[in-house]
């Protein structure tokens, strides 16, 4: 029986492939103010700007490749139960070949109806034009959840986090709520990573927490090598 690995995710994971985060840039994503493209209120204010921003972001994403620390994570599902729960909506956890990956905040790749959020379309690298609409009429918007949305996978998350054996913490300051209180729901005794360079200010109300700091790539490969026992 394989151990239940659980991996959390954020945008520093895929620094390494390539892509901003907006922390790295004071508040600016590609140049583009969060609440412009990141809000419900800024959709509702230029719907244009806001399909332009992730219709470059999708074309980014797409061209993007996987690192070693994607790999480094897929390859581990040879030895444990491994379960990604990840912030990014990039799709290189799949790309990787992982094949247990939860999206918290949505995926690039796919767009939804404005008028049902369960009318769901996989459009790959494709751009999205305003008047362009689903099934049921509704303008297509992307499948992300913005700041200040419901995150609907969160319940699914933290069961998924209730049951994990090692929980790993990569490329994610875990300052965005409410996917920064899962940590909250993994077991006391249960043994923690925390995979980040720069080790912001990490409050954790639990045991058994070891600090890596190294970038996602070096900070990965370490923990394998520990995990199989060859380090």
């Amino acid at each position: 029986m394989k151990k239940k690995l659980v991996v959390l995710t954020g945008a520093g994971m895929s620094a390494e492939s390539g892509l901003k985060t907006f922390r790295d840039t004071n508040g600016l994503w590609e140049n583009y103010k969060i609440e412009d493209v990141a809000t419900p209120e800024g959709w509702n204010k230029n719907p244009q700007i806001v399909l332009d921003f992730y219709n470059e972001r999708r074309k980014q994403a797409a061209h993007a490749q996987p690192n070693r620390g994607h790999k480094i994570l897929a390859e581990m599902e040879e030895y444990f139960d491994v379960q990604i729960v990840t912030q990014n909506v990039d799709g290189l956890h799949e790309k990787a070949g992982s094949t247990n990956v939860l999206h918290l905040h949505g995926e690039l790749s796919k767009v939804r109806s404005v008028k049902n959020e369960d009318l769901i379309y996989e459009i790959g690298a494709k751009s999205i034009e305003l008047g362009e609409t689903a099934e049921d009429g509704g303008q297509l918007r992307p499948h992300i959840v913005w700041f200040g949305e419901m995150v609907p996978m969160i319940e699914i998350a933290a069961d998924i986090c209730l049951n994990a054996e090692i929980f790993i913490v990569v490329g994610t300051s875990l300052q965005v709520y409410p996917a920064a209180g899962l940590v909250g729901y993994v077991g006391h005794e249960v043994q923690k990573y925390v995979v980040d360079p720069s080790l912001p200010s990490y409050s954790f109300s639990t045991n058994n927490v070891e600090f890596i700091q190294k970038t996602a790539v070096e900070g990965l490969q370490e923990l394998k090598e520990r995990l199989l026992g060859n380090g």
